[in-house]
């Protein structure tokens, strides 16, 4: 459906809620009445004449088929918010070091190592 119309993607869904009623041996009525919704309605979405998305989610729902909404919204194993809060809290602030000390040469010796 990516280089479809608007008309098209609609008359194509129509087309499979309608092969999916019929695999069902279900009349347009008995979907409208499962689904809460007119018969007028099912005609429609069937027909490709432009549905709401609660009409659609309800004969979906009626003809067994919630998996559908799956591949529009897949499960997100971890909320990008909550991700972006965990990294938050793993981040310490930091804060500039101080410079080792060198150990102080002990008495009589030269710094350098060598005599003066």
């Amino acid at each position: 459906m990516e280089s479809t119309t608007t008309e098209e993607a609609e008359e194509r869904l129509g087309e499979r809620i309608r092969a999916l009623r019929l695999s069902k041996n279900l009349d347009q009525s008995a979907v409208a009445e499962r689904a809460g919704v007119s018969l007028r309605t099912v005609k429609n979405l069937e027909n490709g004449r432009g549905s709401s998305v609660a009409t659609l989610v309800r004969v979906v729902r009626a003809l067994g088929r919630s998996e559908w909404f799956d591949a529009l919204q897949p499960a997100v194993a971890i909320s990008p918010l909550r991700m972006l809060a965990q990294e938050r809290r793993d981040v310490t602030p930091q804060r500039a070091s101080r410079p080792r000390r060198t150990p102080r040469p002990e008495t009589g010796a030269s710094i350098e190592g060598g005599d003066r």
